[in-house]
């Protein structure tokens, strides 16, 4: 078994799936995207960490005890291809990180991860990987079946809620702002107050 240090060994057109996920050891982290290779940004700023630590805490403090996990970062993510039900390694070609998420179905964890869709996901946009999140995303989460989607402009001091409905597509449920309270929409008592989450 032969592990692959230096991204460029790569092809970056190139189509791979879990199983040669595997073998990478770079420097710099890596999603992978219906068989594509994506390199994620540089270390997030400040900014992005406090908002994403911020949240962490939230959703920790309001699944303590229940039977939901919530998972930050770097934490891989693999969602399965609707048109393939198998789940092994080389059938895999979507391997993602988000900022967090929360996963109910316990059958969907092992020791690597998370294998299906989480409940509920969040991503923080950095400069750099906007449009990956807003549109490539969006999407891949969307065929996926995640059930709801926030996406967070910490710049901005934005939040949007995106809920999947009953055709399977995502429709923007609110854009709330810093000093809004809101509550999760497949978890009707989790209030977030994003006062406190964007609070510099």
């Amino acid at each position: 078994m032969k592990f692959l240090t230096d991204i460029s060994e790569l092809d970056l057109n190139g189509t791979y799936s879990y199983a040669d996920y595997l073998l990478w050891r770079f420097e710099q982290s890596v999603e992978l995207i219906k068989g594509k290779v994506f390199q994620m940004s540089p270390a997030p700023s400040v900014r992005h960490q406090r908002v994403s630590m911020k949240l962490t805490k939230v959703f920790v403090n309001y699944f303590d005890a229940k039977t939901c996990d919530v998972f930050s970062a770097p934490f891989d993510v693999r969602l399965l291809d609707k048109k393939k039900s198998k789940k092994a390694n080389k059938d895999i070609y979507t391997v993602v990180q988000p900022d967090l998420c929360v996963i109910c179905d316990k059958e969907k964890l092992d020791e690597r991860g998370c294998v299906g869709s989480p409940d509920l996901i969040v991503e923080i946009l950095s400069p750099g990987n906007s449009k990956k999140e807003m549109k490539i995303k969006y999407a891949l989460y969307e065929e996926a079946g995640v059930r709801e989607y926030w996406v967070v402009f910490p710049v901005e001091y934005v939040l949007q809620q995106f809920i999947l409905n009953d055709a399977g597509k995502y429709e923007l449920k609110n854009s709330f702002t810093e000093d809004e309270v809101f509550t999760a929409h497949i978890f009707p008592d989790m209030e977030v107050d994003l006062g406190q989450i964007f609070v510099e």
